[in-house]
């Protein structure tokens, strides 16, 4: 575009850096004088069009010169209004300003990177580049495109043509196409602030052109330096923090991770490689077609989402910054959800540049949000749906974003996979959702080797020698020491030797994890901090620390997240008379508060909420809460004097179920801690407290009552009352009622009574003594008492949520005894009921898809029009089931009894039948598109009608079924009127 401004400069460039140009043009006289000089160098000094002809010079002088290019145009500007006495147009401004807004952004990243411009700055440039430059010389630039640049310069058509000189000349100066791409992307979105410098400095010359005024520049300059702060201070400093209270880093020991993909029924797909989670994390950024993909990764605890998100979110800064500009947000920290996802986003960012209602539509930054752990959100709301309904939020915000131009931002959400369970089929389809897993050979290699450098070979080479001991358990050389978590804890306790390779012997995986969280205490409160210094600090003795600790933890956990306040923990604490008597002691003594000072002996830290705590690793919590649950449960079996009775009285217990489990579900990590920590076998020479017995009776007594509604239903106050009537002193941001506390209290006892049943059904000296009926013991007929109580409970539980049963009691249905029981109509879609009792059960219409039914016995069970779509029915007993027009498309029926079941109508598409009895099976009208029915046993089944085409429109389902050798079609029926019964079979069975 050679405009009138450069015909004018161009008429004697000599002359326009001569002594006294250089002096009418005024402080940029010297610097315009540098720049004349590089134009001259490069044969350009009377043919130049563009300040982007500087690009000719190598990078390094460039760069090396300073120039500052916002001055000269603005000074040139200036100087030509004041020759010319002609005012330029919008566009001649704009074009001018933005080459000048452009080579500053250029050059300030390659100030920051030495050794890039060490690599790249001296290389001449090519003759392609000086044919881009002419053809951008006379580019068509009007008006309505300078205003467009003005507003967005990275959308502008500026920008693209910018964009192909630059990126250009950085490949021929030998960066490759991917480098110059992003390098050219970051100097193209940073534009724009140097952009707003430049029409600052011009402001005066273009008054005329009625542009936004000096203030509004200025809080656009205010904003990019909130930016700059907030990065700089709050992502910036997260991979240097210190790992606990260790004298090293999160960036000293961390090692990229391993994901792998999942399916649109929320199953790994274990058959793929597994790949690197950032590099995953990089190509969803960059694909143009995946802009609408919410980055969703999950995994269980320990295993590094958290530390991936701190990482992750600082290489952005540094890498793709501002083209991606991080932000990273802890849920925890989100104490209510408003119903706009946006206003979600304001609230939890605390920074000046999310203050403005515009943030998230000004079209010059866009966002890369790390929303860490969703499991968090769980417990608020929780007669809402919190979780189900911020997924949805998060969803179509991302579908927003894709489909506004004003807003492109990106979201990655991270958590643990087991808090999805029950709302599979209600999260958004924009899901691009992995699992991280754990380290394989060669990224553990890469640990060890950084945990080397840190405290040499001699350490690091004990500690491999541990993992490879040949008395070191299986699962702690394959699985645990393999979680970034527990091999941290493993390694830090083995280099301070608080733990032996003997002391794993004849662990379990879950007692091998009990293990080091245990030690892992006991090295904190004696070890890391001398036992001398944790009296100085708190006055208080280890045992009564760790007591502090476990009620603590308790707290944490009922608050809903990781964070608990210290009020709450003191209220908690004054019931204890002995801890009680210690901390006033201490208090008289040290004449501080002894209860803050204990808190701080361990891994807590200040949490995000004014006067609360939170321990730094949610899953120290989780074991610490669990063990103050063994503390009650042991309480509640010790007997009473002289051996009669217990100590605790019915009442007590009663009002300690409700203060200690109504608060919310259990999750499956506290629940395998608490029954490891309570069949554990105890220390030689000491007498078990574990009473299995008395407890699994107690526990039971105490469900048939609230059945009953015997608590919610008390005088003149109940139970769920009188919790509720404490919760809102310790519990800020809860909002329970006492329909929620009254049905938490009822299903975490009915968890409990689930994990002891299992244990005693283990055992032959408690088989016949500890058998949980949930709908009531069968009589000499084998009908149940209440057959329908389990379908009643379901139904009361939606006071907590659609699938408030399901969510809290679900994955703990496995072995669980149902038979005979009335579930008609119930959802139970990814319920774990593998191994459960179900025989001659009433299903009929129930949701069962998605479920684990591995080995369930459900022998005569009603099931018709039942939903089993891609359940897991391996090894089950269907013999005799009533399946007609059940749904079992996608399901694994391989090696699953179903001799004499009644299938009639039912859509078997797609589903796993290998090994499977099918023999005296009804099939008549089954759909048959695409089973599997290798090895299976159809003889004497009737498939009248069967249809065995290969293609079903109505289910989406393809492809002919499968048989082979050992397929038995022995005396089957009906196949003559079968529908599209495939041709080979038909030779093979000899039919015409």
């Amino acid at each position: 575009m050679a405009n009138r401004i450069w015909k004018f400069l161009n008429t004697d460039i000599k002359e326009l850096f001569s002594a006294d140009a250089a002096e009418a043009i005024g402080e940029a006289g010297k610097t315009a004088a540098e720049l004349a000089k590089m134009f001259k160098e490069q044969g350009l000094d009377n043919n130049s069009n563009l300040l982007l002809e500087v690009l000719n010079s190598p990078l390094a002088q460039v760069v090396g010169t300073g120039l500052p290019f916002v001055g000269i145009a603005a000074k040139l500007l200036a100087f030509f209004i004041e020759k010319t006495q002609q005012q330029p147009t919008l566009a001649e401004c704009i074009f001018l300003v933005s080459q000048a807004a452009y080579l500053e952004s250029f050059k300030e990243f390659f100030e920051q990177d030495d050794s890039l411009l060490n690599r790249i700055g001296q290389t001449p440039v090519s003759d392609k580049v000086k044919q881009l430059l002419k053809k951008l010389a006379d580019l068509e630039f009007n008006d309505k495109a300078a205003k467009d640049t003005v507003i967005c310069f990275r959308d502008s058509i500026l920008a693209t043509e910018f964009n192909l000189v630059l990126s250009e000349r950085l490949q021929q100066a030998g960066l490759n196409a991917d480098e110059a791409h992003i390098l050219t992307k970051r100097v193209d979105a940073n534009t724009h602030r140097y952009l707003i410098a430049a029409w600052a400095a011009c402001a005066e010359a273009m008054k005329y052109l009625g542009q936004p005024s000096i203030s509004e520049w200025r809080e656009e300059q205010e904003k990019y330096h909130s930016i700059d702060n907030y990065l700089q201070e709050q992502i910036a400093s997260l991979p240097l923090q210190p790992v606990f209270t260790e004298n090293l880093s999160f960036k000293d020991i961390y090692v990229p991770l391993k994901a792998r993909l999942i399916d649109v029924n929320g199953e790994v797909n274990k058959r793929a490689p597994a790949f690197d989670l950032e590099t995953w994390a990089k190509n969803l950024l960059a694909g143009k077609n995946k802009q609408n993909l919410v980055m969703f990764v999950e995994a269980g605890p320990g295993r590094g989402k958290s530390v991936f998100c701190r990482m992750f979110a600082d290489w952005v800064r540094q890498h793709l910054h501002p083209v991606w500009t991080p932000v990273l947000i802890r849920l925890r920290d989100i104490p209510t959800l408003p119903k706009n996802f946006r206003e979600t986003l304001k609230n939890a960012v605390n920074a000046g540049f999310a203050s403005d209602d515009g943030w998230l539509t000004d079209r010059n930054t866009r966002y890369l949000f790390f929303l860490d752990g969703f499991d968090e959100l769980l417990m608020e709301g929780r007669s809402s749906g919190g979780l189900e309904q911020f997924l949805k939020q998060v969803g179509q915000f991302q579908r927003d974003c894709q489909q506004s131009s004003e807003m492109r931002h990106r979201v990655l959400i991270t958590g643990r996979t087991l808090a999805l369970q029950a709302i599979e089929r209600q999260m958004p389809d924009n899901l691009d959702r992995v699992e991280i897993q754990i380290m394989d050979d060669g990224l553990q290699q890469q640990w060890l080797s950084k945990w080397e450098a840190l405290f040499g070979e001699e350490k690091a080479s004990d500690f491999q020698q541990f993992l490879q001991d040949e008395c070191c358990p299986e699962n702690v050389k394959s699985e645990l020491s393999r979680e970034p978590l527990l091999l941290y804890l493993l390694a830090a306790m083995h280099r301070d030797q608080t733990l032996k390779v003997e002391d794993f012997q004849g662990t379990n995986s879950t007692q091998a994890k009990i293990l080091i969280y245990n030690q892992t205490v006991n090295w904190v409160l004696t070890k890391q901090r001398s036992k001398e210094l944790n009296q100085a600090l708190t006055e208080l003795e280890t045992e009564d620390l760790r007591r502090i600790l476990t009620e603590a933890a308790l707290c944490v956990v009922q608050s809903g997240g990781e964070c608990a306040s210290v009020a709450m923990i003191e209220e908690r604490l004054k019931a204890d008379n002995s801890v009680k008597a210690l901390l006033e002691k201490a208090r008289e003594r040290i004449n501080d508060d002894p209860l803050r000072n204990a808190l701080a002996v361990f891994y807590l830290q200040q949490g995000s909420k004014e006067g609360s705590v939170e321990f730094v690793h949610k899953s120290f919590g989780e074991f610490l809460c669990a063990e103050r649950f063994k503390e009650s449960l042991e309480e509640w079996t010790e007997p009473g004097k002289k051996r009669r009775g217990f100590n605790t009285q019915d009442s007590q217990m009663d009002w300690e179920i409700y203060d200690l489990l109504g608060y919310g579900p259990l999750t499956e990590e506290i629940v395998e801690y608490l029954m490891g920590l309570l069949t554990t076998p105890a220390v030689a020479g000491q007498e078990s407290l574990f009473r299995p017995v008395e407890l699994f009776q107690r526990l039971e007594d105490f469900y048939l009552r609230w059945c009953e509604g015997e608590f919610i239903d008390m005088l003149p106050e109940s139970l769920p009352q009188k919790k509720m009537r404490l919760l809102p002193d310790q519990l800020k941001t809860q909002e329970l009622g006492q329909r929620q506390i009254d049905i938490y209290a009822g299903l975490n006892v009915m968890i409990l009574l689930l994990e002891l049943h299992r244990y005693g059904q283990q055992r032959d000296e408690f088989k016949d003594k500890m058998v949980f009926y949930p709908c009531g013991k069968p009589n000499a007929e084998g009908k149940l008492d209440d057959a329908s109580r389990l379908w009643r409970l379901i139904g009361y539980s939606c006071c907590v949520g659609d699938s408030g049963f399901l969510q809290t009691v679900g994955r703990f249905l496995s072995g669980a005894y149902l038979s005979g029981a009335d579930l008609s109509g119930a959802d139970l879609s990814g319920a774990d009921l593998s191994g459960a009792y179900l025989s001659g059960a009433y299903l009929s219409r129930a949701c069962l898809s998605r479920a684990d039914l591995r080995g369930a016995d459900l022998r005569g069970a009603e099931l018709t029009g039942a939903s089993l779509r891609r359940a897991d029915l391996s090894g089950a007993n269907l013999s005799g089931a009533f399946l007609r027009g059940a749904d079992l498309s996608g399901a694994d029926l391989s090696s699953v009894d179903l001799s004499g079941a009644y299938l009639i109508g039912a859509d078997l598409s797609s589903a796993y039948l290998i090994g499977a009895d099918l023999s005296g099976a009804d099939l008549s009208g089954a759909y048959l598109i695409g089973a599997d029915l290798r090895g299976a046993d159809l003889s004497g089944a009737y498939l009248s009608g069967a249809d065995l085409s290969g293609q079903n429109l109505n289910a989406h389902t393809f492809g002919d079924i499968e048989w082979d050798e050992n397929t038995k079609w022995d005396n089957v029926r009906g196949l003559d009127t079968a529908v599209d019964v495939p041709e080979a079979l038909r030779r093979q069975l000899g039919m015409q």
